[in-house]
């Protein structure tokens, strides 16, 4: 261990100093935390932008391979993507460069480091590995909350934890600015904080070398939320997001499915795909207070989820709309509920459906429709006026859903590229279905107190524009999702909501 922090301490830094006279306390930590045997094997180690990040993965890569494991280990290092990989790579040979005696002790190759001892250290993207087959004795994982949320990224950290086992005592480093509370890196940090095998150190930004005036025009040129997870190292949703996930886990009231109750009235809201995506159910009611308020008005205390229902196709098995049409007609039948379904796609089995006696609405998805859709949803979850079980994958799709601008001024509910929004859309379709339809002898005035008066949920959304009252808000900017560029945005950049 002595050896190992002597070896890091005189690593020489591109502005000719040793690591050791330059690196500030919580730098030696991460480097004990990781270089000592005897620590927790694995270590998350979170920092502002500017904080060394790079250059301490590279160091610490050497002290590996040079001093702290035994000859003919295996290291691998994985970056977000081939740039960020050449960047390890290069800061790694930095070093080797400027400290003497490392040339002869490592030979730096394109992609392998290639030590005397006979160890080696292979660096990788994170879009294009593989770590199934590794015998790993130490990896390094680049900039995690970065890496794209895709299905090879996490079969990719599959392989690197499960291959941990195959070495005594080997480690793992992860190294990164904290991101957006709904990704699935996310997921990974919090088990690591409830583990007895990671250690943990969040590094709150600024930092103290970092220049001030820089900061300050950093901050006026960037939203809120991308300043505060660069600079502040803090855990923050993009603005587009439609909501953000303490007010989800808020809503998170139900322990699972719900009987009918007699004299209720429900809904059934129906996301239907014919082809990749799943097709999607959701039941639902609105409880109101026993009484009206002093002006007649009926009282919403809260929307209920009383059932989810999800179809998941696969090449092998695609979709039975058989089955779906029989849930349909059964759950319409058990709940005495309305049916509420887009045309477009259900045209065929709707005339089905309601030949067999079930009541069925339709509900273009229309520009309009959709911004409605997603106002609805908003307020409900922003309110906690939502009311679901804990069910992960629907708090996933509720966390990750975002505002898209489909034409000028028109949105739609949309999801990241490797997430889903089937359980979302027919959650929000029934929902709007319950607050578009006053009760029997009132208005549905959602909300009793003056702070919390979302009584426009109640009645049909008139223009997107108005002012709303309550302490909720919509994004304050949004994808631009069109093909061609509007007025210089290009696609896939943010914009100012119109819901501000």
């Amino acid at each position: 261990m002595t050896a190992a922090l002597d070896l890091m301490s005189s690593l020489i830094l591109d502005d000719g100093r040793r690591w050791g006279d330059a690196a500030l306390p919580f730098q030696w930590d991460a480097a004990r935390a990781i270089l000592d045997p005897s620590t927790p094997p694995y270590r998350w180690e979170s920092r502002p932008r500017g904080g060394s990040k790079t250059t301490d993965a590279a160091a610490w890569l050497i002290v590996m391979l040079v001093a702290s494991l035994p000859p003919g280990s295996e290291c691998y290092a994985y970056a977000r993507d081939q740039d960020q990989a050449r960047r390890v790579r290069n800061f790694l040979n930095g070093f080797v460069i400027r400290t003497r005696g490392l040339a002869a002790l490592l030979d730096v190759d394109r992609n392998r480091v290639t030590s005397v001892n006979g160890s080696t250290l292979d660096i990788e993207s994170a879009d294009g590995a593989s770590a199934f087959g590794i015998k790993p004795a130490f990896v390094l994982a680049d900039e995690i909350c970065l890496w794209p949320g895709t299905e090879n990224s996490k079969t990719l950290w599959t392989g690197i934890t499960t291959s941990m086992g195959k070495v005594a005592g080997a480690k793992l480093a992860v190294i990164t600015t904290s991101g957006d509370p709904g990704s699935w890196s996310h997921r990974i940090y919090q088990q690591a904080k409830r583990s007895k095998l990671w250690t943990v150190a969040d590094i709150p930004g600024p930092l103290s070398w970092t220049d001030p005036v820089w900061l300050a025009d950093q901050r006026d040129a960037r939203f809120e939320s991308e300043y505060a997870r660069l600079f502040l190292n803090q855990w923050c949703a993009p603005e587009n997001r439609l909501t953000n996930i303490d007010d989800v886990h808020a809503c998170v009231t139900l322990k699972g499915p719900l009987d009918p109750v007699p004299g209720r009235q429900y809904v059934i809201g129906v996301d239907l795909s014919m082809v990749k995506d799943r097709t999607a159910c959701a039941v639902m009611h609105a409880e109101r207070l026993p009484d009206p308020d002093a002006d007649g008005r009926e009282v919403v205390q809260r929307y209920v989820l009383d059932r989810l229902e999800v179809w998941k196709p696969s090449k092998a098995n695609p979709i039975n709309f058989d089955d779906v049409e029989s849930w349909i007609v059964m759950a319409a039948k058990q709940y005495r509920a309305h049916v509420y379904a887009d045309p477009y796609q259900a045209a065929s089995m709707v005339q089905r459906i309601k030949s067999r006696g079930v009541t069925v609405d339709m509900v273009n998805f229309t520009p309009q429709s959709n911004a409605r859709m997603a106002l609805a949803l908003h307020v409900a979850i922003k309110s906690h006026r939502l009311a679901i079980p804990d069910d992960p994958a629907l708090t996933d799709e509720l966390v990750n859903m975002r505002l898209v601008e489909t034409s000028p001024n028109q949105f739609k509910l949309d999801h990241d590229p490797d997430k889903h929004n089937d359980r979302g859309t027919a959650l929000s379709l029934a929902l709007l279905s319950l607050t578009q339809a006053p009760p029997p002898g009132g208005i549905v005035f959602f909300g009793a107190d003056h702070d919390n008066a979302f009584d426009l949920l109640g009645r049909p959304i008139q223009p997107l524009h108005g002012t709303w009252t309550g302490s909720t808000s919509m994004p304050s900017t949004v994808i631009v999702d069109d093909e061609d560029d509007r007025d210089e945005r290009k696609n896939g950049e943010t914009m100012a909501s119109p819901f501000r």
